[in-house]
């Protein structure tokens, strides 16, 4: 419909607004169409006195459902114009409740492939809530938000493209409501834009600043698009006057009332019985929900939209009986006396139902369509919200019909109204409702259609089958961490393991065989174990030479991650560690917590995979026995950063396919020399000891194995508790050595830790940069292959096929164990400059078994490649 058209449509001879401007002092000003849209009306609400009534919106003014249509649509056109047809394509469209849900569809429908969804008021059961907000000025505030899927709101998790998130208001006034909005959900769902709709931008000046000031705060665009502009100019003490004004009106109006009433017992007029009440059987399309409550896609707007005519005739054929296929003319339907004369409906309201908007809507524009010119076809819904009611043409609510809530709402009984039906001159209305509402108290005596057939000639009641998501199935049982002594040599209040136990399953192989499987793409690294590096006695000196050096170094590190943790998590975080290397950490931290201030914190461990995300199972037993926010993931050290992209992006896949919401991604680790992390106990690329070993020094626990053979959905990864090894155990040692320091090093972890609370701990993400420069400049073209710092060349060594191996110059002892490591291996040391890490491990690249020699030693030549020339591309 073309805006000359539309602009017809809602032009009145008298302002509706008039009436209230007069007596009150409130104004409208801004574009020339401002007053054609809106009207005001008073209310009895605490929080704002005036309402502005919109004339497309239809839910207070009946209108025609083109024209309302057509506003939100050529909104959506808009915003499709701005975002470009690919970006709205995956754009989400989100609406409010309850007088924005069709405005919000139909801007959907402009934009042609986005999904919608609305918030909404009724609780669904078996539909977990995937967020909420309150709106200020709204006669009833709380909102629910209850996609079917909840990856409609995710968005794509951090580093991968996020789609846009449209958010449709009738009015965008204060802000507040779309801000709290877009506040809570970038929390959870982080985007880089967001896209404001509604018909008026009524924003004082002071608000206008705050949507620039707010885009700032959360790092991304927003965006307003509006169909005209203007302010409510108020006078000081409107509140109280208007309160008032509404006070005055209703008692003249209740003693009216009265006086009618009494003439009425005295000389009884013969009430006319109301119009009986037809119902219409849509065949309502199967699996097309009802709106957008719980989600509505493209495909669902397909299948309406192939509905709709159909549809339409049985209304039609419905609203002329018998004499209706008689009166069929080039599909438009009439019913005639025998002279060929209209006797049908002339004036048809489809009526809605509070948050049914959409459905009804598209009804009554395929309605309009089958009955032609000759038949006024309007549109609009009930609601719950109170408005005063003026009969005066200068005032936009001009009567009310007040009848009980009939949907069995879950705040309890109570009044609904429907406004401008009664006097409007409608001789037939169809009342839309979904089956929820579709209810005794519908019919009653007192009831809405009761009510309607009052003032109508013609009642028909169409019922919309309220669409059920999937249930929700019932969750699995969960099973019990695992505690030592049965599983790992900690003790059992150390750390509960989330893991299944996988000992008696062979699943180790060796190394260059899964190197080749790995990289050959045959296989991923969970799904075997390496077989667990036996030291030489050389080997065990030197670990035990470097845990007697660096023992106070680690307490000292450990006490200031820890309080760190406890002073912006605390007071009594949960630590789940990363399984292993995180879990002797998350012991230490635990340990310190208790030692320095009395606490018995929970620690349990998790498995994390690389390209196959977190245990979710291990999840969702967290977030049944703890508060998912009081969550602090602990690991030892970070490399390049892979597992806190990998931790950042399985949380967030988690949420979106409905899991508990509220776990923190950051991770708390002992040393961060990649900067990938904000909380840590330093930043140095030193040795950790417990980097030299494997399970002998993590309660002789394996690395954690994910195969879909061994690891059901509703199971825990697994793991192998290594018994056999219990004569070779340093666990409790590696434990026992580090906090026998804590008092040592008390002092200066009290200095650190305030220190680093004031600092701007930003990730700088250095380490990651480095890996991309070494990768392409040795010709690996991968990054999982490079392994930088202490700890992660140490496992290079100990469980891959090495390559190479670049120590930073002058590095010193940290890298004695490194470079034993290596002799053994018969891999070369390369002395480089510029390194952020003390060394970096090279894994063979291209790796088959031809590339070490019998004794697995690494092989200057072998039949992945030629010479270091070859693979460096010098």
């Amino acid at each position: 419909m073309s805006e000359r058209a539309t602009r017809e449509e809602i032009v009145d001879v008298v302002w509706s607004g008039e009436w209230v401007a007069e007596r009150l002092g409130v104004a409208l000003e801004g574009d020339g169409e401002l007053q054609e849209l809106l009207g005001l009306a008073l209310r009895r609400n605490p929080k704002r006195a005036h309402l502005l009534v919109s004339n497309v919106l239809g839910k207070h003014v009946p209108q025609r459902p083109s024209v309302v249509h057509g506003a939100g649509f050529e909104l959506g056109e808009r915003v499709r114009a701005l975002l470009g047809a690919d970006e709205a394509r995956r754009a989400v469209v989100l609406g409010y409740a309850e007088t924005a849900t069709g405005l919000g569809h139909a801007v959907a429908d402009g934009l042609r492939d986005a999904p919608y969804l609305h918030s909404t008021r009724r609780p669904v059961a078996g539909v977990q809530q995937a967020g909420g907000f309150e709106e200020a000025h709204s006669h009833a505030t709380s909102h629910l938000l209850l996609p079917e899927d909840p990856g409609l709101l995710a968005g794509g998790g951090p580093g991968a493209d996020t789609s846009t998130l449209v958010l449709v208001d009738d009015e965008f006034s204060t802000g507040n409501t779309v801000l709290n909005t877009i506040r809570a959900l970038h929390a959870l769902h982080p985007r880089e834009r967001y896209v404001i709709v509604a018909l008026v931008d009524m924003r004082s000046p002071a608000d206008r600043d705050r949507l620039t000031d707010f885009a700032a705060e959360i790092g991304a665009r927003v965006d307003l698009v509006t169909r005209c502009a203007g302010t409510v100019a108020l006078p000081d003490g409107v509140l109280e006057r208007g309160q008032a004004l509404v006070a005055e009106q209703e008692a003249e109006q209740a003693g009216q009332a009265e006086q009618e009433a009494e003439v009425s017992a005295s000389e009884p007029p013969a009430a006319p019985a109301p119009a009986p009440v037809t119902r219409v059987d849509l065949q309502w399309p199967a699996g097309v929900p009802d709106g957008g409550r719980h989600g509505f896609t493209p495909a669902h707007r397909a299948a309406l939209e192939a509905a709709l005519p159909d549809m339409a005739e049985r209304i039609a054929a419905a609203l002329g009986d018998e004499a209706a296929d008689r009166g069929r003319d080039q599909g438009r339907y009439r019913r005639q006396d025998s002279g060929g004369r209209d006797q049908g409906p002339r004036r048809v309201l489809v009526l809605g139902f509070e948050e049914l908007m959409y459905a009804p809507l598209r009804l009554g524009t395929a309605l309009e369509a089958a009955l032609g010119a000759g038949t006024e076809v309007r549109y609009s819904t009930t609601t719950r919200s109170p408005v005063l009611a003026v009969d005066d043409p200068g005032y936009a609510i001009r009567t009310r019909l007040v009848f009980p809530a009939h949907d069995d709402p879950a705040d309890g009984p109570g009044d609904r109204y429907a406004y401008n039906v009664a006097g409007a001159g409608f001789d037939a209305v169809v009342a839309v409702v979904d089956s929820t509402a579709d209810t005794p108290e519908l019919h009653a005596p007192e009831g809405l259609l009761a009510q309607l057939g009052v003032h109508a000639d013609r009642v028909l009641l169409a019922v919309v089958p309220s669409y059920t998501p999937t249930p929700v199935s019932e969750p699995a049982v969960l099973p019990d961490p695992l505690r030592g002594p049965e599983f790992s040599s900690y003790a059992p209040e150390d750390v509960g393991w989330l893991l299944q136990d996988l000992s008696d399953t062979e699943l180790e192989a060796p190394t260059e065989e899964r190197e080749e499987a790995i990289q050959s793409g045959g296989a991923h690294y969970a799904e075997s174990l390496p077989v667990e590096y036996q030291p030489s006695a050389e080997y065990q000196a030197l670990f035990t030479a470097a845990l007697e050096t660096s023992a106070a170094r680690i307490a000292r590190a450990v006490g200031t991650v820890t309080e760190t943790v406890l002073a912006e998590r605390g007071p009594r975080p949960v630590l789940v560690s990363l399984a292993r290397a995180g879990t002797p950490v998350g012991v230490l931290m635990r340990r310190w917590a208790q030692h320095r201030h009395g606490l018995d914190l929970p620690h349990y461990a998790i498995s994390i995979v690389r390209g196959r995300g977190i245990d979710a199972t291990a999840l969702r037993w967290l977030a049944a026995h703890h508060d998912p926010a009081d969550v602090v993931f602990v690991d030892g050290w970070t490399g390049k950063g892979a597992i806190t992209r990998e931790l950042a992006a399985a949380i967030s896949e988690f949420e979106a396919s409905g899991g508990p919401v509220g776990f923190d991604p950051e991770i708390a680790v002992l040393a961060d020399p990649g900067g990938c992390v904000r909380t840590y106990g330093t930043r140095e690329d030193f040795l950790i000891p417990s980097a030299c070993l494997n399970s002998t020094v993590s309660g002789l626990i394996s690395r954690t194995v994910l195969r879909a053979d061994l690891v059901g959905p509703d199971d825990f990864h697994g793991g192998k508790f290594y018994r056999e090894l219990a004569d070779s155990d340093v666990s409790g040692h590696f434990l026992d050595t580090i906090a026998a320091r804590f008092d040592e090093v008390a002092g200066p972890v009290e200095a650190e830790a305030k220190e680093l609370l004031a600092a701007d701990r930003a990730p700088t993400w250095e380490g990651w940069a480095a890996v991309e420069r070494i990768s392409e400049e040795y010709g690996i073209h991968d990054v999982n292959l490079v392994k930088p710092g202490v700890g992660e060349t140490t496992r290079v060594l100990l469980r891959r096929v090495p390559w190479k191996i670049l120590a930073k110059r002058g590095a010193g002892a940290d890298l004695t164990h490194i470079r034993l490591l290596a002799e053994q291996r018969g891999v070369p040391v390369e002395e480089v400059d510029d390194l952020p890490y003390s060394c970096v491990g090279l894994i063979h690249p291209r790796y088959t078994r031809g590339a070490t020699g019998a004794d697995g030693k690494a092989v200057a030549g072998g039949s992945a490649v030629a010479d270091d020339q070859a693979v460096k591309g010098a």
